[in-house]
């Protein structure tokens, strides 16, 4: 308990000395100072698109063995979980990899929203196996610690500590040479396919955080939507507010004119870089998806219109949420997930207390979204009207309302939880979300609106109950 308190200090006075402007979105390292003696910031001039070759189609996982052989796989290491392993996208997976004469090994001691050890587990199995290419086949946290087993086999000198995200840890740039990896995702949410991020439980600190590098992204990004029609209500419920979520939060980024400072070398440039007209394409065209078939995916699970067009959405919003980034919903979800008491949600099969991301990401977003609207009003009231909401008569000045009531309205008819109570908090932990949510500045200094603790906390006990 002492090592644990001494390291929330650490963290604490880290965040405290750093510059909480927004612009500042590469994570510590920033002495603040009075905005009126500040140096005048070096902000960015150019955001780059980079996301991972996408195939989508129903039935494409079959073609998973050619494109192994194409690139010469000798010895493949397959990540899924236990409960997949015995289901239809891995009986697909094997059979195309045995029919293309591919050595494969099957790793699915996966831990639902992982955490440090169950990625240190997963490392070490792929340290040990000598393999020159991955294949991940499930949700987020299967593709995530698969991005970590190839970070970590490709570098087998590098702390744990060395790639995780500043200031929690050293954040430094991926320079080794990682193997092929080609991910199968089987759920309609992280959009974890396209993106360089791994994203774990830091038991220590009670807290998420993450790993996030280009060099993460996947090879390929094989998209099925017959997968998805395998997804229980509430997985494809929680899984569509984390689409939902990473398209408003990416669309109502701070632009990436306004990041600050402007890399010494463009790969230093962060895979997070602020709103941008490309991306915005992505995420709006998103959210209209989720406007016309998220609740018809959720309740109707044999809809295969509305579950395909679902699952191409996350895919879609992680294009768009790989480059922008994300902001304070995610930053503020970390530390509820990592603060989980008793909470094991319906159609999840596990054995220790959960939040899933998505849950705990749109627990906060009616009072995110409040907050950050006088920044960007009119990005706001376009996010609102993409999800469906009339706002010919609105005014500027009500856009967070506006954009929150109508998040509530998805929640209510989603029959999601009534916020953190509901989720076995009280009043009581705030402190301790705030203290979680502080060093996240990955995410937190992209908000279009800079936050003090105050705020944070005004924030979770707004979400205390949302509907």
């Amino acid at each position: 308990m002492p090592g644990r308190q001494r390291a929330f200090n650490l963290l604490k006075s880290v965040s405290s000395a750093s510059c909480r402007c927004p612009a500042h979105s590469c994570g510590g390292g920033h002495t603040f100072v009075p905005h009126s003696t500040r140096a005048t910031p070096t902000y960015d001039y150019a955001f780059e698109m980079a996301c991972s070759t996408v195939r989508y189609g129903p039935g494409v996982t079959q073609e998973v063995g050619q494109d192994l052989a194409a690139i010469g796989a000798k010895n493949v290491m397959v990540v899924t979980d236990k409960i997949l392993a015995g289901l239809k996208p891995m009986a697909t997976v094997a059979d195309s990899l045995t029919r293309n004469k591919i050595n494969f090994t099957v790793f699915d001691d996966i831990r639902i929203e992982p955490t440090d050890k169950s990625l240190k587990a997963a490392i070490d199995f792929a340290k040990k196996g000598n393999f020159d290419a991955y294949l991940a086949v499930g949700g987020g946290s299967v593709m995530d610690t698969c991005k970590a087993a190839n970070l970590y086999a490709s570098d087998p000198e590098a702390d744990f500590m060395d790639y995780v995200n500043a200031p929690i840890g050293k954040g430094l740039p991926v320079t080794a040479k990682l193997a092929p990896l080609i991910a199968v995702p089987t759920t309609s949410g992280t959009g974890s396919e396209t993106t360089g991020v791994v994203v774990f439980d830091l038991e220590a600190l009670r807290t998420k955080t993450g790993i996030a590098n280009r060099a993460l992204r996947p090879t390929l990004g094989i998209v099925d939507p017959l997968h998805s029609l395998l997804m229980p209500e509430r997985v494809a419920t929680y899984s569509g507010f984390d689409v939902l979520c990473h398209a408003l939060e990416s669309y109502t980024a701070i632009p990436y004119t306004k990041r600050s400072p402007r890399p010494e070398h463009p790969q230093l440039r962060p895979a997070y870089q602020g709103s941008n007209p490309i991306s915005d394409v992505w995420a709006t065209h998103a959210l209209a998806s989720l406007a016309k078939y998220f609740k018809r995916s959720v309740y109707n699970p044999d809809d295969v219109e509305a579950r395909s067009q679902i699952h191409l959405a996350s895919t879609i919003a992680g294009v768009g949420f790989g480059n922008a980034g994300v902001h304070l919903c995610h930053g503020m979800s970390y530390p509820i997930a990592g603060c989980v008491k008793t909470f094991k949600p319906n159609d999840y099969q596990v054995d220790h207390a959960i939040i899933p991301h998505g849950l705990s990401v749109v627990m906060t977003a009616p009072a995110v979204f409040t907050f950050t609207a006088p920044a960007c009003p009119d990005r706001h009231l376009e996010g609102a009207r993409l999800l469906g909401a009339d706002v010919s008569k609105a005014k500027r000045e009500d856009a967070g309302l506006i954009l929150a009531d109508m998040l509530r309205k998805y929640m209510s008819d989603m029959n999601v939880d009534n916020g953190l109570s509901a989720l076995g908090f009280t009043k009581d932990d705030i402190p301790e979300l705030v203290k979680g949510t502080l060093p996240q500045h990955r995410v937190t200094k992209l908000a279009s609106r800079e936050q003090s603790e105050e705020d944070l906390a005004a924030m979770f006990e707004n979400s205390m109950t949302v509907l």
